[in-house]
């Protein structure tokens, strides 16, 4: 296990305005919308200047991360939930391992927040409301489902893509040592839930699919990121969320490629086809249905194996 104090170089001076230009790429395809709202009459940003449009990258990477954050805290709750339900012991003894994990990975997220960022946000409402059933869950498995391979499987292909898009060392190194994590627990989880829905009946089966596609839209919802709209005093966000959710093909693709972990994760648990395709129907009308045979994640996590590159001696 590596070490969050020891193994994180944290006296590295970290420039925001060049992590922020790093991911302009990113910014521009997510904010692209918004960037055309400016331009209509009556927009709340026709006042805006390159000073407004700056900060608004800060605190959309400030948002980014605060949310990473409170997931790893979730995930903290739902696994130590795990190690006490799960009805196998060697599934309790990865579990509890995997507390640690988590615990470790709130520890980072928290502290380059407090040290290199400005401040935090407060957890997304849709992203709450997600861990509050997952965790709530009266059965272990849903838990199991809803953490490990919907939440932690967005959080994989998210830190894949921030990591591969900024060159701050400090970032890039903590997404890398988290990947690893990451990496496996979805993997384990992909490993046992495989096993166990080969016992449950077709009525068992859809109640987890319909779990599975609510969890889906639930964290697809929060990237619309209400609450930093707000910090901006942008008091009306019906417009936003309008121009979010009509985005061009470039963005949409964006967002759908969140999901690249989690449904061929879902095809290999038999989740898609069972009961005549009803996940399948409704991952094709998110519009996300062609990730289906990436490869899963019990298959490829050998991949984000720490030493598996040469980025974690950086």
């Amino acid at each position: 296990m590596w070490d969050g104090e020891r193994d994180l170089d944290w006296a590295t001076d970290v420039d925001l305005d060049k992590v922020v230009a790093d991911i302009a790429v990113l910014s521009e395809v997510q904010n692209g919308p918004i960037t055309r709202l400016a331009e209509e009459p009556g927009s709340p940003f026709q006042n805006w200047g390159e000073k407004e449009w700056q900060q608004l990258d800060k605190e959309s990477l400030n948002w980014q991360l605060s949310q990473f954050m409170h997931g790893e805290q979730g995930a903290l709750v739902a696994t130590a939930k795990i190690v006490e339900t799960v009805p196998w012991i060697d599934a309790k003894y990865y579990a509890s391992t995997q507390v640690m994990d988590e615990a470790r990975h709130v520890e980072v997220f928290a502290k380059y927040l407090d040290t290199k960022l400005e401040g935090n946000y407060p957890i997304n409402v849709h992203l709450k409301h997600l861990l509050d059933d997952i965790i709530n869950n009266s059965q272990w498995d849903m838990t199991y489902l809803g953490m490990q391979i919907m939440v932690e499987g967005l959080a994989l292909a998210a830190f894949g893509y921030l990591h591969m898009m900024t060159s701050e060392p400090l970032l890039k190194q903590l997404l890398r040592y988290v990947m690893s994590d990451e990496a496996r627990h979805v993997a384990f989880g992909v490993l046992t839930l495989e096993e166990h829905y080969q016992h449950l009946s077709l009525a068992e089966i859809q109640e987890r699919q319909e779990f599975a596609f609510e969890a889906a839209v639930r964290m697809r919802d929060r990237f619309l990121q209400q609450e930093v709209w707000h910090r901006m005093g942008v008091t009306d966000i019906r417009p936003i969320v309008e121009a979010r959710l009509g985005a061009s093909e470039e963005e949409k693709q964006f967002q759908r490629m969140l999901f690249s972990k989690i449904v061929p994760n879902c095809r290999k648990l038999g989740l898609l086809d069972a009961g005549e395709g009803w996940l399948r129907t409704k991952f094709e009308e998110i519009d996300v249905i062609q990730f289906e045979h990436m490869e899963s994640t019990d298959t490829e996590f050998a991949d984000f194996a720490l030493g598996s590159d040469d980025e974690t001696s950086v």
